[in-house]
């Protein structure tokens, strides 16, 4: 299994999954437009975490995580560069939230339609990229090695190549999870949704301590 970790993003979810992979044998690049932002995490996180640019980080990793608001995530991706994404896994964590458009209800909105997810997007953006959408519907802190009293929970991906979501699938379980594999990337619309409906506990009541579980017969 590839052990370059190349991250797009600077936040809570960046961190927490650079963290991770650190924490599971990886070595890992963190790509920001403010390296004085990570500082701290960098210190943190020994010799195998370093950070650098956004192309920095896609030329390093044998697999990149896109881990950004998803309204900045095609900007993003055009500033790693087509040629360090080319034909790379592209873990993508990112959702369509709408922040111009307040919640209503405790329900987030999205600039996306019904009928077309941001993975869709990014796609079609980066065709030569191996997308799959991961991570999506739950919070930073149970990114990696959740525990739950329910057992181990479900993490839904889905990405149009079928090796792909084997190679994540594989990191996924390494990190505690169960994988529920949705197949091509139309699932994403589905899959993204998710995050909608995680979000509603915390919006209503202040609960971001959950995660979701598919039961089988």
């Amino acid at each position: 299994m590839p052990k370059k970790i190349g991250i797009l993003g600077s936040g809570g979810v960046a961190k927490a999954l650079g963290s991770g992979f650190i924490k599971h044998g990886y070595e890992v690049i963190l790509g920001t437009r403010d390296v004085a932002k990570l500082a701290a995490w960098q210190q943190e996180s020994g010799t195998k975490g370093r950070v650098g640019s956004f192309s920095e980080a896609a030329q390093f990793g044998d697999i990149i995580v896109l881990a950004v608001k998803g309204k900045v995530a095609e900007d993003v991706l055009r500033l790693a560069g087509a040629e360090n994404i080319a034909n790379k896994i592209i873990i993508d964590a990112t959702n369509p939230i709408d922040e111009s458009k307040a919640p209503v209800n405790g329900v987030l909105q999205f600039f996306t339609s019904p009928d077309e997810s941001l993975l869709e997007r990014l796609q079609k953006a980066v065709p030569t990229g191996k997308f799959v959408k991961a991570f999506n519907s739950i919070g930073a802190p149970f990114m990696v090695d959740p525990k739950f009293p329910g057992g181990k929970p479900s993490m839904f991906i889905c990405g149009n190549e079928e090796r792909a979501r084997k190679e994540v699938s594989d990191i996924l379980l390494q990190f505690g999870w169960e994988v529920e594999d949705m197949g091509k990337m139309e699932a994403a619309r589905a899959i993204e949704s998710l995050c909608i409906l995680w979000c509603i506990p915390g919006m209503l009541g202040n609960q971001w301590t959950h995660a979701f579980k598919l039961l089988k017969m």
